[in-house]
Protein backbone atom coordinates (compact mmCIF):
# COMPACT_ATOMS: atom_id res chain seq x y z
CA UNK A 1 0.00 0.00 0.00
CA UNK A 2 1.78 2.93 -1.42
CA UNK A 3 -0.76 5.69 -0.08
CA UNK A 4 0.90 8.08 2.36
CA UNK A 5 -0.25 8.71 5.64
CA UNK A 6 -1.44 11.82 5.09
CA UNK A 7 -3.77 10.44 2.28
CA UNK A 8 -5.55 8.55 5.04
CA UNK A 9 -5.37 11.09 7.64
CA UNK A 10 -6.93 13.28 5.05
CA UNK A 11 -9.46 10.92 4.15
CA UNK A 12 -10.37 9.72 7.99
CA UNK A 13 -10.44 13.97 8.79
CA UNK A 14 -13.14 14.56 6.47
CA UNK A 15 -15.47 11.35 6.40
CA UNK A 16 -14.90 10.17 9.56
CA UNK A 17 -13.71 12.25 12.30
CA UNK A 18 -15.64 15.66 11.06
CA UNK A 19 -18.56 14.72 12.32
CA UNK A 20 -17.17 13.25 15.89
CA UNK A 21 -15.83 16.30 16.53
CA UNK A 22 -19.24 18.00 15.54
CA UNK A 23 -21.31 15.39 17.40
CA UNK A 24 -18.95 16.04 20.45
CA UNK A 25 -20.16 20.07 20.50
CA UNK A 26 -23.73 19.14 19.44
CA UNK A 27 -24.78 16.73 21.76
CA UNK A 28 -23.99 19.30 24.80
CA UNK A 29 -26.91 21.09 24.15
CA UNK A 30 -28.93 17.80 23.20
CA UNK A 31 -28.12 16.00 26.09
CA UNK A 32 -29.05 19.28 28.51
CA UNK A 33 -32.94 19.42 26.58
CA UNK A 34 -32.96 16.03 26.41
CA UNK A 35 -33.85 15.58 22.86
CA UNK A 36 -31.95 16.02 19.50
CA UNK A 37 -31.86 14.23 16.06
CA UNK A 38 -27.78 13.72 14.13
CA UNK A 39 -27.48 12.28 10.91
CA UNK A 40 -24.42 11.44 9.33
CA UNK A 41 -24.06 11.03 5.96
CA UNK A 42 -22.12 8.09 4.32
CA UNK A 43 -22.17 6.23 1.24
CA UNK A 44 -23.54 2.93 -0.16
CA UNK A 45 -20.28 2.55 -1.73
CA UNK A 46 -19.22 0.86 2.19
CA UNK A 47 -20.81 -2.53 0.31
CA UNK A 48 -17.89 -2.80 -2.31
CA UNK A 49 -13.78 -1.69 -1.57
CA UNK A 50 -11.98 -1.17 -5.15
CA UNK A 51 -8.68 -0.24 -3.96
CA UNK A 52 -8.88 3.24 -5.14
CA UNK A 53 -11.70 3.53 -2.95
CA UNK A 54 -10.27 2.33 0.23
CA UNK A 55 -9.57 5.16 1.86
CA UNK A 56 -13.40 6.59 1.30
CA UNK A 57 -14.75 3.74 2.05
CA UNK A 58 -12.81 2.82 5.71
CA UNK A 59 -13.67 6.26 6.72
CA UNK A 60 -17.25 5.78 6.02
CA UNK A 61 -17.58 2.11 7.69
CA UNK A 62 -15.93 4.10 10.57
CA UNK A 63 -18.37 6.75 10.48
CA UNK A 64 -21.20 3.54 10.19
CA UNK A 65 -19.92 1.96 13.40
CA UNK A 66 -19.88 5.43 15.10
CA UNK A 67 -22.93 6.04 14.37
CA UNK A 68 -24.31 2.69 15.64
CA UNK A 69 -22.45 3.24 19.08
CA UNK A 70 -23.68 6.54 19.35
CA UNK A 71 -26.94 5.98 18.88
CA UNK A 72 -26.88 3.55 22.13
CA UNK A 73 -24.77 6.19 23.58
CA UNK A 74 -27.03 8.65 22.93
CA UNK A 75 -30.43 7.07 23.36
CA UNK A 76 -30.96 7.64 26.92
CA UNK A 77 -31.15 11.52 26.37
CA UNK A 78 -33.70 11.58 23.97
CA UNK A 79 -31.14 12.21 21.33
CA UNK A 80 -31.10 10.17 17.90
CA UNK A 81 -28.41 8.96 15.58
CA UNK A 82 -29.34 8.03 12.19
CA UNK A 83 -27.09 7.59 9.37
CA UNK A 84 -27.78 8.08 5.45
CA UNK A 85 -26.16 6.31 2.66
CA UNK A 86 -26.36 8.19 -0.79
CA UNK A 87 -25.46 5.64 -4.16
CA UNK A 88 -25.01 7.48 -7.07
CA UNK A 89 -25.78 10.83 -6.86
CA UNK A 90 -25.64 13.61 -9.82
CA UNK A 91 -23.55 16.20 -8.28
CA UNK A 92 -20.02 16.98 -9.52
CA UNK A 93 -18.23 15.11 -7.47
CA UNK A 94 -20.73 12.06 -8.34
CA UNK A 95 -19.57 12.53 -11.66
CA UNK A 96 -15.90 12.17 -10.85
CA UNK A 97 -16.79 9.08 -8.86
CA UNK A 98 -18.24 7.40 -11.74
CA UNK A 99 -15.04 8.33 -13.85
CA UNK A 100 -13.08 6.23 -11.54
CA UNK A 101 -15.70 3.37 -11.47
CA UNK A 102 -15.84 2.86 -14.92
CA UNK A 103 -11.86 1.97 -15.29
CA UNK A 104 -13.00 -0.81 -12.71
CA UNK A 105 -14.81 -4.61 -14.07
CA UNK A 106 -18.27 -3.77 -14.51
CA UNK A 107 -20.70 -5.14 -11.89
CA UNK A 108 -23.39 -3.10 -9.49
CA UNK A 109 -22.32 0.32 -9.01
CA UNK A 110 -19.20 0.39 -10.57
CA UNK A 111 -20.09 1.14 -13.92
CA UNK A 112 -21.82 3.66 -15.75
CA UNK A 113 -25.68 2.18 -16.38
CA UNK A 114 -28.34 3.34 -14.83
CA UNK A 115 -29.43 2.62 -11.17
CA UNK A 116 -32.52 -0.36 -11.03
CA UNK A 117 -34.94 2.52 -10.46
CA UNK A 118 -33.93 4.06 -13.83
CA UNK A 119 -32.57 7.18 -13.19
CA UNK A 120 -29.41 8.87 -10.97
CA UNK A 121 -30.34 10.24 -7.79
CA UNK A 122 -30.29 13.87 -7.11
CA UNK A 123 -29.35 15.82 -4.65
CA UNK A 124 -32.97 16.73 -3.53
CA UNK A 125 -33.54 12.97 -3.22
CA UNK A 126 -30.96 12.53 -0.33
CA UNK A 127 -32.27 15.75 1.55
CA UNK A 128 -35.53 14.02 1.51
CA UNK A 129 -34.04 10.76 3.39
CA UNK A 130 -32.12 13.37 6.25
CA UNK A 131 -35.39 15.40 6.70
CA UNK A 132 -37.11 12.03 7.28
CA UNK A 133 -34.66 10.69 9.65
CA UNK A 134 -34.94 14.41 11.17
CA UNK A 135 -39.09 14.69 11.75
CA UNK A 136 -41.15 13.13 14.25
CA UNK A 137 -42.36 10.61 12.26
CA UNK A 138 -38.83 8.47 12.41
CA UNK A 139 -39.23 9.31 16.12
CA UNK A 140 -38.56 5.71 16.71
CA UNK A 141 -35.71 5.06 14.41
CA UNK A 142 -32.25 5.04 16.38
CA UNK A 143 -29.30 3.10 15.08
CA UNK A 144 -30.39 3.00 11.93
CA UNK A 145 -28.88 2.98 8.04
CA UNK A 146 -31.44 4.87 5.53
CA UNK A 147 -29.93 3.62 1.78
CA UNK A 148 -30.73 5.92 -1.03
CA UNK A 149 -29.40 4.33 -3.92
CA UNK A 150 -32.22 3.50 -6.53
CA UNK A 151 -31.32 -0.89 -5.75
CA UNK A 152 -27.85 0.01 -7.44
CA UNK A 153 -25.81 -1.89 -4.49
CA UNK A 154 -26.64 -5.07 -3.57
CA UNK A 155 -27.39 -6.27 -0.09
CA UNK A 156 -27.79 -9.64 1.25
Amino acid sequence: MAIPDEERQDALDLNFLASVRLDSLLALGMRERRSGVIVHVSSAAVTLTPPSFLRYVAAKVALGAYSWGLASELAPFGIRVNTVSPGRTATPGGAATREQWACLDAGPGQDNTTPPLGRDGQPVDIAHAVLFLMSDRASWLTGSNLVVDGGEFPRG
